[in-house]
């Protein structure tokens, strides 16, 4: 069964080269300019603009409108946390933080093109 998360961006077509290039996701589908369906294992990530036809990206009866960023996530777990995050710098990547070490093991965020928070986690090894 997979999971869907949704992200609001900028710009889609960023996000997309982001995701694909950086992360390991693919291009499940892209119907039109304001959306796209990514894939990586279990995880559909549904990239909307902030604008646009579909239902996601329509004010709120108050007003609000969807925007990228904040804090809540997506959790991607790799192999070598140090690595990852040099690879990521090297491409562009901007990081919210440094590594952080605690109980579950090392953890850092980058943020996609529009400013939404990716964590990278490298579980203990046991």
């Amino acid at each position: 069964m997979a999971v869907s998360v949704r992200y609001f961006v900028d710009d889609v077509d960023s996000a997309i080269a982001f995701y694909t290039q950086s992360l390991g996701f693919a291009v499940a589908m892209h119907p039109a300019p304001s959306f796209a369906m990514l894939t990586r294992g279990h995880l559909r990530l549904l990239l909307n603009g902030t604008t646009g036809p579909g239902g996601a990206s329509q004010p709120m009866p108050d007003g609000r409108r969807p925007e990228p960023g904040g804090w809540n996530r997506i959790q991607l777990e790799v192999e070598n946390i140090e690595d990852e995050v040099e690879r990521l710098r090297t491409s562009g990547a901007r990081f919210r933080n440094e590594i952080v070490t605690g109980m579950g093991g090392k953890q850092v965020l980058v943020d996609d093109p529009a400013g939404n928070p990716i964590e990278l986690l490298e579980p203990p090894h046991k």
